[in-house]
C-alpha cells in the first residue's frame, strides 16, 4: 500500500538554524533517502519552496480566485513529502519515524486512495 508522509515544520525556526545545522540537516535527509531507495519503500518525495511562494485557489460561484499564500496560517507549514510504499500503517508510521523532520515537526501520515 502507498502513504504518504507530509512533513510539516516551522519555516521561522528553520530560518534561525545556522550553516551548520542545515548542512547537517540536509545530510539527515539524503542518508534517509537513499536508506528508503535501497529498502524498495521510496516511490517519490521532494522539498518545497517555502510557504510564501504559494498560491491558495479557490473557485466561488463560478469564478477562479487566488490568493498569496497558504491556505491557513498553522505554527508548521508543509516542507516536503515523501510517497513510499509499505505492507501497512505500522510499518509507514516507523519510515515516517525515521524522517529527520519528525525531531523537530510533525510527519502526517495519509494512505493513498485505491480506485476500483
Amino acid at each position: 500500500m502507498q502513504y504518504l508522509l507530509l512533513i510539516y515544520r516551522s519555516e521561522a525556526e528553520l530560518g534561525k538554524m545556522d550553516a551548520a545545522a542545515r548542512k547537517q540537516m540536509m545530510a539527515d535527509y539524503g542518508a534517509f533517502t537513499q536508506s528508503i531507495v535501497q529498502s524498495g519503500n521510496f516511490k517519490s518525495g521532494d522539498g518545497l519552496q517555502p510557504s510564501t511562494t504559494a498560491t491558495t485557489v479557490r473557485v466561488r460561484d463560478g469564478k477562479t480566485l487566488t490568493t498569496d499564500g497558504p491556505f491557513a496560517e498553522t505554527r508548521e507549514q508543509l516542507g516536503g513529502y515523501y510517497l513510499v510504499e509499505a505492507k501497512d500503517l505500522d510499518a509507514a508510521i516507523a519510515i515516517a519515524a525515521r524522517i529527520p523532520g519528525a525531531r523537530a515537526g510533525s510527519i502526517e501520515v495519509r494512505p493513498i486512495m485505491i480506485y476500483d
